[in-house]
């Protein structure tokens, strides 16, 4: 199994996962190899692995690298790191595979929810239009990134994950330093919609993805109970039996943090995930509570 990003929450949660179902990895890393079930690679580089012998004959490969969305103000230096990271990496891990002798059967990559924009109250599922704005943009760049693999007869399937609760440097991380303090608040009227998913979930949904051939183009992993922020911001203060009263202005979040406030935190996304269900994945963590109280935990 090829997989790449394994050193971040995700990547390392998959990778966790992979071991102990007794499925060998050979990770992607940008670093100089250090040890077996490695390959260096750079994927600002073209090409990016010059080397692409040890590829040849893996069942799978699983694509989880990128610049974190939320985690800085989107200066335009930012926007291109983001997009090299996800668009331009992507690209060139695709066109990897396709020019292998023996290319994988599937490639599974990450994406994310925010292609959808910001939508209000409108339910959301796979079928749906993707929005507007440069969040939007990105993911379909992200998504079409693929093509490659994809012309090569390599099934590809996009998972649009929505935000991610787990330990480790990820969207809990950033929201707990305030909510400790009894200063969690919710932001702007809170009746935007936020579509999360337990990293627990995330993990099996990858699993669950390389295992059913059905699946195929985007898939939305985000748990079957999507909250406003209001109500996010009450079940974290419960978690940590601290107040969350408090309101962040729209006003203040932009000009703090600019377009990726308005885009990335006071955007409406309520997406189901439906082809999951279809395919019959279960969730082991369909609300809120259980995947807080699992991840602060940790």
């Amino acid at each position: 199994m090829i997989l790449s990003g394994a050193s971040g929450m995700l990547g390392s949660a998959v990778r966790r996962a992979l071991d102990a179902n007794g499925i060998p990895t050979l990770q992607l890393v940008r670093r100089n190899k250090t040890a077996e079930g490695e390959l260096q690679w750079d994927p600002n580089s073209d090409p990016a692995i010059p080397n692409p012998g040890p590829l040849e004959g893996a069942r799978a490969a699983v694509h989880l690298s990128g610049a974190n969305v939320s985690a800085h103000r989107w200066t335009d230096n930012y926007k291109r790191e983001m997009i090299a990271s996800r668009v331009d990496s992507t690209r060139r891990l695709a066109t990897a595979l396709a020019g292998l002798k023996q290319h994988p059967a599937t490639l599974v990559t990450a994406s994310a929810i925010g292609i959808y924009g910001d939508r209000g109250d409108e339910v959301l599922d796979e079928a749906s239009r993707a929005g507007d704005g440069f969040l939007a943009s990105l993911c379909r760049q992200w998504e079409a990134a693929a093509e490659p693999a994809e012309q090569a007869g390599i099934r590809v399937v996009h998972l649009r994950f929505g935000v991610v609760l787990g330990p480790g440097e990820g969207a809990l991380k950033q929201m707990l330093p305030p909510f400790k303090l009894g200063l969690g608040a919710r932001i702007g009227n809170g009746r935007q919609w936020m579509s999360w998913v337990g990293l627990k979930d995330v993990v099996a949904a990858v699993l669950f993805a390389l295992d059913h051939p059905e699946l195929a183009g985007p898939v939305n992993v985000t748990a079957p109970n999507p909250v406003t922020n209001a109500e996010f911001t009450r079940a974290l203060g419960r978690q940590l039996h601290r107040p969350a009263f408090l309101f962040v202005p729209p006003v203040a979040m932009k000009l703090l943090f600019g377009q990726m406030a308005e885009e990335a935190l006071l955007a409406s996304a309520r997406v189901e995930p439906t082809k999951l269900r279809n395919a019959g994945f279960h969730f082991s963590e369909p609300n809120l509570d259980q995947a807080l109280g699992a991840a602060l935990k940790k």
